[in-house]
């Protein structure tokens, strides 16, 4: 049997993973900025805890969720058990 070499998909690469965290953290800050000017004293605390939470759940998802190719191995691998499971 013969392997093709692949080449990894674009999310699993260092640079790749690293911009998207980052872009989206900085239009997370953008928008924690902007809706502290336009919202009431009364709702900022609620505003603010809300996006954060929202930054934090972003950095949390990109340091511990897998990447694509990951789920890709994944998948192929359960795919190849399913396969496997009613033959010797």
């Amino acid at each position: 049997m013969v392997r093709r070499r692949t080449k990894p998909l674009a999310e699993g690469r260092w640079l790749w993973r690293r911009l998207y965290a980052f872009t989206v953290t900085a239009g997370l800050w953008w928008l924690l900025g902007r809706s502290i000017a336009a919202t009431p004293p009364e709702r900022m605390p609620e505003t603010t805890a809300g996006l954060m939470g929202l930054m934090a759940l972003i950095l949390v998802l990109y340091l511990v969720a897998p990447t694509a190719q990951q789920l890709a191995a994944m998948a192929a691998n359960l795919r190849l058990r399913l396969a496997l499971r009613g033959r010797p």
